[in-house]
């Protein structure tokens, strides 16, 4: 009866270790302190999915911020192009207007897909006409549009071929886009945009044999400033795992499908066992990315203060003012800011052309995004590659922040366009719904029985 009962105890303990080790296998190394940083990750999920997280939804369905200017239909630079948007879920539904204002009513097609993704996902209704407060103010966002100092191409804005996308309508989750293609662009980022000398091997790179030997002796040894730059690419690319994790077609039939999370999806890309190691490393790395980006937002809080900054309109002055001060408010609040001063502040002419270097090397990284095939895809490639060359941008550009002008009549040397702004604030959204999925996650792999 004894060894009975010492087996039960035994079976069940075993029991509890496996459903709780699922969770640990992919969050083991989530905790504490970041790297180069003072702020610890406890203190980022608690501030951004209590207080930001919320309040910057709102901020994102406004008008303003959920409208984005693309080019999906530049080709490749690089190589050869095989578009799969042919896939079903790759196709983007950019809104059939001109590039320059909103008519007064969507096309009849516009109009059909609105209601068919409100019967999909209730993702937000979409008015079938806009009013001429609407479109006066794209007019006049495009004359604030001055050209400056960025770190992306500025292809999109100009294109004649661009379109406006609504970014509540064709929102980021898997597609189905995979494999080879996928790689391919991930691959060209991190070995040809890092940094990193061809004899170091990344670990768990699919197009390369015996990789990963030395990787990390070798990116401890590089200045502060490369290093936070790889961690600012494993960071994004650990942020869209999760949202496509996050957001996988779990079931379809013929009148509706489920999108959900896929915790096999997310365990895929970041457990321990099944990433060799590298999944907890990539999701500090997410944190990361945050930090940086919620910084710039902080920082650039006085380009938003002048008062010849034109962003809202006449109809929703109010509601939109209101809740972007508020979100401004709560990012000001944040206890643990990261320190940019940290990042070159070495010898001057070392840093200005290391500077000039991120900046190129960014660049480029955002002329990949076109090599994306899938359409969806790429549009989020984009926007998010824009948002985080934005957020360098602020934060590079203190000088010139400090000393902005409050005269209405009295253009600064640093300035914002439509696009750039979107983009940074679409990107922390984005960012910010990691961190709220990744809560999720915990919980769901929590209760995981193996």
């Amino acid at each position: 009866m004894k060894s009975f009962i010492l087996l039960a105890l035994v079976l069940t303990s075993v029991h509890v270790t496996t459903a709780g080790s699922a969770a640990h296998r992919c969050f083991c190394q989530v905790t504490g302190t970041l790297d180069d940083c003072a702020c610890d990750v406890e203190t980022i999920d608690s501030f951004n999915n209590k207080e930001i997280f919320p309040k910057l939804q709102k901020l994102l369905s406004s008008d303003y911020f959920r409208f984005y200017k693309v080019n999906l239909n530049n080709p490749c630079p690089f190589w050869t192009d095989h578009s799969q948007c042919g896939l079903k879920y790759c196709a983007v539904k950019p809104l059939l207007l001109d590039v320059d204002y909103f008519p007064p009513q969507y096309s009849e097609a516009a109009s059909q897909d609105i209601e068919e993704c409100e019967k999909a996902e209730k993702l937000g209704a979409v008015d079938g006409s806009l009013s001429d407060e609407t479109r006066q103010a794209l007019q006049e966002w495009k004359k604030h549009d001055d050209e400056s100092d960025r770190f992306c191409m500025l292809d999109d804005e100009d294109s004649p071929k661009s379109q406006y996308v609504d970014l509540l309508l064709n929102p980021e989750r898997f597609t189905g886009y995979k494999g080879p293609e996928a790689w391919r662009i991930w691959n060209s980022i991190y070995e040809e945009n890092c940094f990193k000398p061809y004899s170091v091997k990344r670990p768990l790179n699919p197009l390369a044999s015996n990789s990963g030997q030395g990787f990390y002796r070798w990116l401890e040894g590089l200045c502060v400033e490369k290093r936070a730059f790889f961690r600012l690419v494993s960071g994004l690319h650990a942020s869209i795992n999760t949202h496509l994790s996050a957001r996988y077609l779990l079931d379809e039939n013929w009148f509706e499908m489920k999108w959900g999370h896929n915790v096999s999806e997310f365990q895929q890309r970041f457990d321990e066992e099944l990433t060799e190691g590298e999944g907890p490393k990539r999701l500090r790395n997410l944190y990361f990315l945050y930090l940086i980006e919620l910084r710039a937002l902080a920082k650039v809080l006085p380009y938003f203060e002048r008062p010849a900054f034109h962003l809202y309109t006449e109809h929703c002055n109010g509601c939109l003012k209101k809740t972007t001060h508020l979100v401004f408010f709560f990012l000001l609040s944040f206890p643990l800011h990261f320190d940019e001063t940290a990042l070159f502040a070495g010898n001057k002419k070392e840093a200005m052309k290391l500077k000039e270097d991120f900046k190129m090397t960014f660049k480029n990284i955002s002329r990949i995004m076109d090599c994306v095939e899938c359409f969806k895809c790429r549009l989020w490639g984009k926007l998010q590659t824009q948002g985080l060359g934005t957020a360098l941008k602020i934060l590079f550009s203190e000088r010139q922040i400090e000393a902005m002008p409050n005269m209405s009549n009295t253009n600064p040397s640093f300035q914002l366009s439509r696009q750039e702004i979107v983009s940074l604030f679409n990107a922390f959204g984005r960012i910010s719904t990691s961190v709220r999925e990744l809560e999720n996650f915990r919980s769901l792999l929590s209760n995981l029985k193996q």
